[in-house]
């Protein structure tokens, strides 16, 4: 093999290594939600796991610090929730989960993502 050969397969590992980190190596941050949690959204969601009790009234106020166009958006699909979320803004959604279970949360996009664990 010659030197260019050797630095393309390095170079190529190290992006494999990096593309595969940034989809698999991320750690989740999990809370648990009294009537109030705040979330930042600075590429991507932190906390992005809350538990929360079922048929309690929490308020998610999710404030948005990212400006690219996918994080612009905040989705609970199972709850029929759609909201824009302003830049450099708080923007607050009250939900009251009706049963057990994961309610999932996703950007517009759904690139980005996180869970509302309803117990």
């Amino acid at each position: 093999m010659s030197t260019d050969e050797i630095a393309v397969v390095v170079i190529a590992t190290i992006g494999i290594a990096g593309i595969a980190w940034f989809f698999f190596g991320k750690r989740t941050r999990a809370v648990r939600a009294g009537t109030v949690i705040d979330i930042v959204v600075d590429g991507g969601y932190s906390p992005d796991t809350i538990t929360v009790l079922v048929g309690k009234q929490t308020t998610l106020r999710f404030f948005r610090k990212d400006p690219s166009d996918c994080l612009e958006e905040v989705v609970i699909a199972d709850l029929k929730i759609r909201r824009t979320l302003a830049l450099g803004e708080v923007t607050e959604i009250t939900l009251t989960p009706p049963r057990a279970g994961t309610y999932r949360f996703s950007c517009g996009m759904g690139m980005y993502h996180g869970a509302i664990i309803a117990s």
